[in-house]
């Protein structure tokens, strides 16, 4: 049962962006760049099916550990998150500012190890938030910090410091409601602008 159970919050993860890429397709044209939304969505999507590969090699117990499965989750879910960044701003320093973050990541994880890619990655979210925040100025925006970022850290520092897997479970389903808090961004966003 409780397989079954992880295996439904894995792949809630993979369905929920995908749903979304194509729900914006050539929607919110409103903003700079919204041609990358879905591909944003969809790379988070991806990095979710690459997680799901990654697990699949430890019998779905979670394991700390550098894979190349592991190297494209954090890849597609950074350079999801660039383009979400990116896809609201026509500003080239904005855009260049994420896009060697999204770099960092890739390219930090192999050289100098997933804490090195972790650091680029939250700085992708930082610029995301304060990006999204000043260009929509919606207060739901904070949800992604709070399940994005918070709930998923404390959900798997449990998990790798207790190796109970019961933490397991909850860190994607509070991953695709901060993907879920973009998209209602994004929506609410059309009767603005």
């Amino acid at each position: 049962m409780f397989f079954i159970i992880l295996f439904i919050a894995h792949i809630q993860s993979v369905i929920i962006p995908i749903i979304l890429a194509f729900k914006s397709i050539n929607n919110f044209k409103q903003l700079s760049n919204y041609n990358f939304i879905p591909f944003g969505f969809l790379s988070i999507g991806f990095a979710s099916i690459f997680e799901i590969i990654d697990h699949t090699y430890t019998d779905w117990i979670y394991v700390n550990h550098s894979t190349k499965w592991n190297w494209l989750f954090y890849s597609f879910l950074s350079l999801g998150l660039t383009l979400l960044s990116i896809s609201i701003t026509s500003k080239k320093r904005i855009i260049f500012i994420n896009s060697f973050f999204c770099l960092g990541v890739i390219s930090s994880y192999w050289i100098y190890g997933k804490s090195a890619a972790l650091i680029f990655q939250a700085l992708i979210s930082l610029y995301l938030i304060i990006n999204w925040t000043k260009k929509f100025k919606d207060w739901i925006i904070f949800a992604y910090p709070v399940f994005g970022i918070l709930l998923t850290t404390t959900f798997g520092s449990n998990l790798d410091l207790t190796s109970n897997q019961i933490w397991h479970i909850f860190i994607g389903p509070s991953g695709s409601i901060s993907v879920l808090t973009f998209y209602f961004v994004l929506k609410r966003s059309k009767h603005y602008y």
